[in-house]
């Protein structure tokens, strides 16, 4: 079956989908939509909008990110398109998890204290924290925060948690008491720049913030002065509304603040669990069988 391939593979890699009945068809990302991307039956990759709308072209495409925003309420000549829900559940659950326990025992800190040969020693412990029976706010209870629950479990932290059926005031009132809010729902409009200035103000002093689902769901501006005035006591941010980062962005200044940079979800074996999951999703293309994670413009997830 006739595939455009929208992303680098080794040798390996490509004999894996031959292997499994497919034709794949390397195509450059850009430039003017090529013949072979209209005649091809199944697109693997995220290819770019333009393409998509240069209908006829792939009936299906599995795309290799979660994240679908670029195609939102757009003409797509008819294509479903599947992402990668849970997909990155286990390592970003990883990279949250890391970075609160980094900044609660103090191990960012100590980090840049020996890059700059200062011994702190004993000076440094009133300041540090335990995760363990904390109270924690998971916003948006996809796969990432389903599983980080399970881990947060083990510290005994009291959990609560909103869907997509979360209600203002139950939030407002959960977040006063909440030492630590991590945020991983995806960019919708009921949403977007939930944590504002308010929002963030209601949390505790010395709180820390994890933004890991999509950077509009968070006022940076508010974070950043929030880290810099030492009311909230640290945040680890993985997703940020423009990427890469301005240069003059309050993020690169804030004290107590740890940027993944949208690294979090990353492994050595990505490349090849995508393909795991794009051939177990043909099996079932070729069988006639639902796709896992035909996207929805309406829910926007």
């Amino acid at each position: 079956m006739r595939t455009a391939v929208l992303l680098q593979l080794t040798p390996d890699q490509t004999a894996r989908l031959e292997a499994a009945g497919l034709e794949p068809v390397f195509l450059p990302d850009g430039g003017p939509c090529p013949d072979a991307f209209r005649e091809a039956e199944i697109a693997f990759g995220n290819p770019p909008l333009a393409w998509l709308k240069a209908s006829p072209g792939p009936g299906w495409v599995q795309l290799e990110s979660v994240g679908f925003g670029e195609y939102a309420g757009q003409d797509l000549g008819g294509a479903v398109l599947t992402n990668l829900a849970g997909f990155f559940a286990e390592p970003v659950a990883e990279s949250i998890l890391a970075g609160l326990l980094a900044l609660l025992r103090g191990i960012d800190r100590l980090t840049l204290l020996r890059r700059d040969g200062h011994w702190l020693g004993d000076n440094i412990r009133p300041t540090l924290r335990c995760l363990s029976g904390a109270r924690v706010t998971l916003f948006g209870m996809g796969a990432i925060n389903r599983r980080l629950a399970e881990m947060l479990a083990a510290f005994g932290c009291d959990i609560a948690t909103f869907r997509s059926d979360w209600q203002p005031a139950d939030l407002d009132a959960a977040l006063k008491s909440s030492g630590i809010l991590v945020a991983t729902a995806p960019d919708t409009p009921c949403t977007r720049d939930v944590f504002d200035a308010r929002r963030l103000a209601i949390l505790p002093p010395q709180a820390i913030v994890a933004s890991f689902g999509r950077g509009l769901v968070l006022d940076e501006t508010a974070l950043a002065e929030a880290l810099h005035t030492g009311r909230l006591g640290g945040a680890v941010v993985d997703v940020t509304r423009e990427e890469p980062l301005p240069a003059d962005h309050p993020f690169w200044t804030a004290p107590n603040l740890i940027l993944t940079q949208h690294s979090a979800g990353g492994t050595g074996d990505e490349i090849d669990r995508k393909i795991d999951h794009f051939l177990a999703n043909f099996a079932r293309f070729r069988a006639g069988e639902p796709l896992q994670g035909i996207v929805s413009f309406e829910r926007g997830y």
